[in-house]
């Protein structure tokens, strides 16, 4: 699991990556999502912290070739599922599956242990998008 810790340098718990996600979130999905036309969708929730999440992917060839998200979430919730959408956009269904927590973390220049969670949570969410996109399928 990579961590980050608050030090003199850095009295934030997060990473520059981190705070530049939770700012400026990549892929997320303002306003009505009937506007993106998705193939999958997956919704998730985690009772530990009452975070949200929404994903949606546009699919072609078995490829991501697009992904949207919400959330009702924490900073590091954001910002893992942001991360979370770049490194899944342009990957196979499986290799997308295969992006973990850690991977999420390390991405981001890591996560504090007690909000490590978070970064499940987006990849939960990509997965039942998945997983109910192949049900269809």
């Amino acid at each position: 699991m990579t961590e980050n810790s608050t030090d003199s340098a850095n009295p934030f718990a997060y990473s520059d990556l981190v705070k530049e996600h939770f700012l400026n979130p990549k892929n997320f999905l303002m306003g009505d999502e009937s506007k993106f036309a998705y193939d999958a969708k997956g919704i998730v929730g985690n009772p530990i912290c009452g975070d949200q999440m929404l994903m949606f992917l546009k699919i072609k060839d078995d490829k991501i070739e697009d992904v949207k998200w919400k959330t009702y979430g924490c900073a590091s919730a954001i910002a893992s599922t942001s991360a979370l959408s770049e490194l899944a956009k342009g990957k196979t269904l499986d290799d997308a599956l295969a992006i973990s927590a850690d991977d999420i973390a390390e991405y981001l220049g890591g996560l504090p242990k007690h909000k490590f969670h978070c970064s499940v949570l987006g990849h939960d969410a990509l997965r039942a998008a998945i997983q109910s996109y192949r049900k269809k399928s």
